[in-house]
């Protein structure tokens, strides 16, 4: 395991002129303006983490990739002074990955970038390590760094763990080099993403020390992570963030508004992770945060809602179940 200097990393990264100041470390991450209840997304508290985070978060994938330039820029603005204050992304949100033309425009960190480094200091930020190699770690997290115009990363995934993927391989090669930058403070909490394994995650859980997860949870209960990892989450106070909330399913056999009330309800879930194609939708999804906030009870049966979308359980249905599917790839 590597030894790693915050100072030199970060000269060594060419981005100290470019960085938020390093008091971002140490930020209570209070959101910007009124917290009164009803007026702001609430937050809950992101396990041991200790950090505060609004039950809404906004994803960096495909949707939000979708945005037309001067369009993601007021989303993002949207998003930040109404309450949102967790946003993930992952260096292959790009683009090229997602097969979207010729257009040229700023990958997904490149946007966060451009106008997330004006609140740094009042947002949790978490991004992803793409490869198994314990070697590359370095320079991907320093390319990250690069382009959100950031000092430090809030929160670090694994991206995608795989039913191919060895704890053992984990524990020895990429985790280390993980628990090394947390040490030096460039990453303040490490943790994985899945949406294709829920035993591997579990035993990732179970194995080795995680601050967070972002795991694939909604009513279909394809994957079983809420029967399986979420659980071993729970008892070791691990956050939990819900994403593949809405995927290919919202609309059909249930409401926005439902499938939020079903993960926001799961016990040890702080956040619903979505990813946002337009402002109305946005808007419209900050409105249901707010007003679950105010009774913070669900105004379904989970139980009912599962068995109506058991049938959408399935590559069938779910466009991110089916071989060769890209994390956070289009809908087509």
């Amino acid at each position: 395991m590597k030894k790693y200097s915050r100072r030199k990393f970060i000269q060594n990264s060419a981005i100290g002129a470019a960085a938020v100041s390093a008091s971002g470390i140490i930020s209570s991450y209070s959101l910007l303006g009124d917290n009164e209840k009803g007026k702001r997304i609430p937050k809950r508290t992101l396990g041991k983490t200790g950090m505060e985070v609004s039950i809404l978060s906004f994803g960096g994938g495909s949707q939000f990739l979708k945005n037309k330039d001067g369009d993601w820029e007021k989303l993002l603005r949207k998003a930040v002074e109404s309450g949102i204050n967790l946003f993930d992304t992952a260096p292959s949100y790009t683009f090229a990955s997602f097969n979207m033309g010729k257009n040229k425009s700023l990958s997904s960190e490149e946007r966060y970038g451009r106008v997330l480094s004006e609140y740094r200091d009042h947002i949790i930020l978490s991004t992803k390590l793409e490869s198994r190699d314990p070697d590359e770690v370095k320079k991907n997290i320093e390319e990250s760094l690069i382009r959100m115009k950031t000092d430090h990363i809030d929160i670090l995934f694994i991206h995608s763990i795989e039913p191919s993927d060895k704890v053992v391989d984990i524990e020895n090669g990429v985790y280390r080099e993980l628990v090394a930058l947390k040490e030096s403070g460039i990453i303040r909490h490490i943790g994985f993403s899945s949406m294709d394994s829920a035993e591997r995650s579990r035993d990732l859980l179970e194995k080795l020390d995680f601050d967070v997860v972002l795991l694939a949870m909604n009513p279909t209960g394809y994957g079983d992570f809420a029967k399986v990892a979420l659980p071993v989450a729970q008892k070791k106070n691990v956050g939990v963030l819900a994403m593949k909330v809405m995927r290919n399913i919202v609309g059909k056999e249930a409401t926005a508004k439902e499938l939020f009330e079903y993960v926001w309800t799961q016990k040890g879930v702080s956040s619903a992770l979505v990813g946002f194609f337009g402002i109305e939708i946005l808007e419209e999804d900050i409105k249901l945060a707010k007003k679950f906030g105010i009774k913070n009870t669900a105004g379904v049966n989970p139980k009912e809602l599962e068995s109506r979308m058991a049938k959408l359980a399935g590559p069938h249905a779910l466009c991110w179940a089916r071989p060769g599917y890209k994390d956070g790839g289009i809908i087509v």
